[in-house]
């Protein structure tokens, strides 16, 4: 059976050969030729097809560590050249979340709450039955002032009560809770439920009678800090 010539073009040269599938493996600087009389230009047939090599195993060569299987000795030593270290934190973010003294054990004891600004963010700071507590200082809800509110057990947490709508958020974890009533059932007692995490809360720190505040650096947006920018403050900082 007479075999079926195609054309190719290769860097704007033609060539013809036979219509036939071709492996190609690497750059093609010339196509080989059939010696045959006359035949400069025309493909070879390919060779009979051959089974492919089993696959190598993985090596690596990079900065001075030699190719060859990829062991954990050789991982080890990968890293080791790499020396990638640990990133530089930001310097403005780590003054940020540094801790402030906002003042002595002795005066909030006395008082049982403080305020302080901290980098720029309010906060109000309680002392109750032996523990310190700090949150942002406006309440997630309308932006009550927290700093004015009584602190009560509802459900067997202590919450601050905001002043202005009576809104209950728990010391320990800025949760807001609210009773639950089942329509279909007025006859049952109302339960506590929480909301969620809804005011930011702050770490509190006393070393050697001073009280540090360490501002919250977590990544999830809380209600209260819409009410921490600087249109919402109550307090002023020192000019």
């Amino acid at each position: 059976m007479p075999l079926t010539f195609v054309k190719y073009k290769i860097n704007e040269t033609w060539f013809e050969g036979p219509g036939r599938a071709w492996l190609v493996h690497g750059a093609a600087q010339r196509l080989p030729e059939t010696g045959a009389p006359g035949s400069r230009g025309r493909l070879a047939p390919p060779p009979e097809a051959r089974p492919l090599p089993a696959a190598p195993a993985l090596a690596v060569a990079s900065r001075g560590v030699r190719g060859g299987p990829l062991t954990a000795r050789r991982s080890e030593e990968l890293e080791a050249s790499m020396d990638l270290g640990s990133p530089e934190q930001d310097p403005e973010m780590k003054a940020e979340y540094s801790s402030v003294y906002v003042g002595r054990e002795d005066d909030i004891k006395k008082s049982e709450r403080m305020t302080a600004v901290v980098h720029d963010r309010e906060v109000v700071i309680f002392y109750h039955k032996g523990e310190y507590h700090a949150m942002d200082i406006r309440c997630y809800h309308s932006g009550g002032p927290l700093h004015l509110g009584e602190i009560e057990d509802f459900d067997g947490r202590p919450c601050i009560v905001c002043p202005w709508h009576k809104f209950k958020i728990t010391l320990a974890t800025g949760e807001g809770l609210y009773q639950s009533i089942n329509p279909k059932d007025p006859s049952a007692k109302p339960k506590w439920c929480s909301k969620g995490i809804k005011q930011r809360i702050h770490t509190v720190k006393v070393d050697n009678g001073n009280i540090y505040v360490t501002l919250s650096n977590e990544p999830v947006k809380y209600d209260s800090d819409f009410y921490a920018t600087g249109n919402f403050k109550v307090i002023k900082s020192p000019s």
